[in-house]
């Protein structure tokens, strides 16, 4: 699935047009704040290589975010499987991150809504996850928004994350497809 639209959006596969102003949003430290460093261009790019091939793999991945109103591209959201083994895995994940200046505006459970949908719906996927730094209330608040309730027996230490890094702790989300 390559192109979802809503209201306000399309959510769609990446564009060369995008990685400049998505390696500037990923070194935001205010938009990173709930992860443990900003990203340099380098690794945004390497990024983006990646959601690409989880859609060449899968059918779905993180699309990247466009505003219909002005075809400014603000951030992603979408669909990964989650790259790592933990309690919860095999799973996918839906996730969300967006240019500060677009905080706000209900961009996030918009987008986040679509991803849901397309989910259970065309893509046939049974349930999904979601997962933050305990402390990020606004994408916790997301999650409720599009559904998801909190598995507190299933919060963990992120295992791809130091002992001592500041957002270690991470609050588990899940939703199964009604």
């Amino acid at each position: 699935m390559d192109t979802i639209e809503t209201t306000r959006l399309v959510l769609r596969r990446w564009r060369d047009s995008d990685l400049a102003p998505f390696a500037a949003m990923n070194a935001d430290p205010e938009v990173m704040r709930w992860f443990p460093s900003t990203h340099s261009r380098e690794e945004s790019d390497a990024s983006v290589t990646r959601f690409e091939a989880q859609f060449e793999r899968a059918g779905y991945g993180l699309w990247a975010l466009e505003r219909r109103d002005t075809g400014e591209f603000i951030g992603f959201t979408g669909l990964s499987d989650v790259p790592y083994e933990t309690h919860f895995t095999p799973a996918v994940e839906i996730g969300w991150r967006l240019a500060r200046e677009q905080w706000g505006q209900g961009f996030a459970t918009e987008a986040a809504t679509a991803a849901r949908d397309a989910a259970f719906g065309e893509l046939g996927i049974p349930a999904l996850v979601s997962f933050t730094a305990v402390q990020n209330e606004p994408s916790r608040a997301v999650m409720r928004r599009i559904g998801m309730w909190h598995d507190a027996a299933g919060d963990f230490d992120h295992p791809r994350l130091a002992a001592d890094c500041h957002v270690l702790r991470h609050v588990l989300y899940r939703l199964e497809r009604p």
